[in-house]
């Protein structure tokens, strides 16, 4: 799997005239050989050349993390009283071209550009390898299934009741959510926004000491990182509100509108439809309805080892889905000082239709207080 998404790198550096890729921290390098690098100050570094050997250049101390894998790459550990830049430009040699990862420090970047003699031209390795990891091949589409029936099981559960809301704080269930999605299977949490009434029409709303009341709408939009054997965990994502007691007849008739608005930007989400139709879709129902200045968000955004990646399903993206594609369908309405609601599913691009991997009931559910 790995040898295969190196030639596949490769075989785009070539169409590209990219000479030499230089992936530190972020998504590329575990997508890329299975290692997911600490952010330290200490350098650490994949470094592929268009031709010849890759290598994994890390600190000494952080070497023995490393699964090798000698079809792949090469592993250069350094040593405390080493230059790594050094060793890094050394390996990259007379490229002209050199493609840097975008969570790349600007420390290393700045020291790189000063080392590395020959480099005519400087870009993002994103043209690269963005489009190769866009496209999930089946065992990744698994991993993200896996993921997000991890992810509907704690959905469920605070749909059925399973989690105490009423006279506790946003920040205690939020807390409540993430050990659920651990004991699911989930590596970690990468995030667990619980907002209450007013603070829900705020889309990121970090969950605080607010206490949850009988008669507010709670909106719910988290996820986690779910381990692969790969060495590459993928991330799942979804968001589902629930009524504290029943709510208000104006947020009853704006969650009607909303769940039309979801169910017809999934669906829309065929093979050759460009990213932006697939926003439209969600807009649409949402403007006829009185609420498109309401709805303050793109609908969707990539998901894969990254939380966000690409494809974004935006207004003015016009590449067209591909089979693999995988992204959210998350339209929301927002009413400052009142409520805010939000539905979302990760939805995989396939040659049979638009797959939706969430399956958690998407009705405005009323909890017992």
């Amino acid at each position: 799997m790995h040898q295969e998404r190196m030639e596949r790198v490769r075989g785009t550096m070539r169409a590209q005239g990219v000479d030499a890729l230089l992936l530190s921290v972020g998504p590329d390098l575990p997508w890329l050989t299975g290692y997911e690098a600490m952010p330290l100050e200490r350098l650490t570094m994949l470094v592929v050349p268009r031709e010849g050997e890759a290598t994994l250049v890390v600190p000494r101390l952080e070497a023995p993390r490393v699964v090798e894998r000698p079809d792949v790459f090469g592993l250069r550990p350094w040593g405390e009283l080493e230059d790594p830049i050094a060793l890094v430009a050394d390996l990259v040699g007379p490229a002209g071209t050199v493609g840097v990862g975008d969570r790349t420090w600007s420390r290393f970047l700045l020291e790189l550009q000063g080392a590395v003699g020959g480099a005519t031209r400087w870009q993002r390795a994103a043209p690269v390898v963005g489009p190769l990891r866009a496209r999930k091949d089946p065992g990744e589409v698994t991993a993200l299934r896996e993921a997000a029936r991890a992810a509907d099981r704690v959905a469920a559960q605070l749909q059925g009741g399973e989690i105490r809301l009423a006279g506790r704080t946003e920040a205690e269930v939020s807390a409540e959510i993430g050990r659920r999605l651990v004991d699911e299977g989930h590596q970690r949490v990468n995030f667990a926004i619980v907002a209450t009434g007013p603070n829900a029409a705020s889309p990121h709303h970090e969950a605080g000491s607010d206490i949850i009341t009988p008669g507010q709408v709670l909106l719910c939009d988290f996820g986690g990182l779910w381990p692969t054997e790969s060495g590459a965990g993928y991330c799942s994502d979804i968001t589902r509100c629930v009524a504290v007691g029943p709510p208000a007849a104006e947020v009853v008739e704006a969650y009607s509108v909303l769940q039309e608005a979801q169910a017809a930007s999934v669906a829309s989400a065929k093979v050759g439809v460009t990213c932006e139709d697939v926003d439209a879709a969600a807009r649409s129902p949402i403007a006829s309805a009185g609420y498109g200045d309401r709805f303050i968000h793109r609908t969707g955004h990539g998901i894969g080892v990254e939380e966000h990646e690409d494809p974004y399903i935006v207004e003015g993206n016009r590449t067209r889905l591909e089979p693999g594609h995988a992204f959210s369908v998350e339209p929301g309405i927002y009413t400052p000082g009142a409520w805010g609601l939000r539905i979302e599913d990760i939805v995989v691009a396939t040659e049979a239709g638009p797959l939706a991997l969430n399956r958690a009931d998407h009705d405005l559910i009323v909890v017992d207080v």
